[in-house]
């Protein structure tokens, strides 16, 4: 079987703890929880000529991650976000300001890596800055028709927009959030209905959307995908880091789309990486084999 190219698009950061840093940023999450799941994961993203650039770099060659899409950009720092956890381990998170990520350019080898990947999961925090906006939805317009172009809209303080969320949505065929994140997305595009389901259905539909990912935390989760809903109960586990849980079950959820699996194997498999991840302190945790195998 042809190993599938997936690339995470956007932030590269550490994720500074109370007491330690940790690789991060939510589509290099995705392209690490993608690698441990049998993909040729790329990121594509920047970092700065700095001390915690080498250290992403030094990361990322350390877990056999490519390091060639990620430039170094001599003017502006790493990016950085200080993570605080309540009780729940759920994040609170606050993030640096310009910063490399925020300066991120469509080179040559950013449009043949579009031009040749299986997927590509990008969201809104790294469209914060115009620059890199462009340059997102630049890659994108250079995929391939059936390429999975992953919207996880991950909305992290106030940097979305209407507009912003219009054109990611627009250039995607698959849209993973949160129950959360759903009334607002729905609001901030139009949508006028009052249950999850209906917005759900909604954006599907406007959208010609292939597939719709909705986690609801200890509600469980449910996944839209070729014509089919399925439900998922949520794991019982003791979270103690819900950092980076997202990310893995999106990642989960598109490996076993490219790799055709049937729905209800994919989304438990989703679901059950996802929980693992918020039993583990940070957002790139190695995960067990019983974990990445069907």
């Amino acid at each position: 079987m042809n190993r599938k190219t997936v690339v995470g698009l956007g932030e590269v950061l550490w994720d500074v703890y109370e007491d330690r840093a940790l690789f991060g940023g939510a589509p290099a999450n995705f392209a690490c929880h993608a690698a441990s799941l049998g993909a040729d994961a790329r990121i594509a993203s920047a970092v700065g000529d700095d001390a915690l650039g080498s250290q992403a770099i030094l990361w990322m060659q350390e877990h056999k991650l490519s390091r060639r899409w990620v430039s170094v950009d001599p003017e502006h720092p790493t990016g950085s976000v200080r993570v605080e956890l309540d009780a729940l381990g759920s994040p609170q998170y606050r993030f640096a300001p310009e910063v490399a990520w925020d300066f991120l350019e469509l080179q040559n080898h950013w449009i043949e890596l579009a031009g040749q990947c299986d997927a590509v999961c990008y969201g809104t925090l790294a469209q914060r800055s115009e620059k890199s906006s462009r340059t997102i939805l630049g890659f994108l317009e250079h995929t391939q028709r059936e390429t999975l172009r992953v919207f996880d809209v991950n909305l992290r303080q106030d940097f979305y927009s209407s507009e912003i969320l219009s054109a990611s949505i627009q250039r995607a065929n698959i849209v993973k959030l949160n129950h959360e994140e759903l009334p607002v997305v729905a609001g901030l595009l139009g949508v006028r209905c009052d249950d999850e389901r209906s917005m759900c259905e909604t954006l599907i539909e406007r959208h010609s959307l292939r597939c719709l990912a909705l986690t609801r935390g200890s509600e469980g989760s449910a996944v839209f995908l070729d014509g089919r809903w399925d439900e998922q109960l949520a794991l019982r586990v003791t979270a103690i880091d819900t950092v980076g849980a997202g990310d893995s079950f999106t990642a989960a959820l598109i490996m076993g789309i490219l790799n055709q699996r049937p729905l209800s194997q994919i989304h438990a498999q989703a679901a059950r990486i996802a929980a693992y991840v918020c039993t583990q302190r940070g957002a790139v945790v190695p995960l067990p084999a019983s974990l990445t195998s069907m």
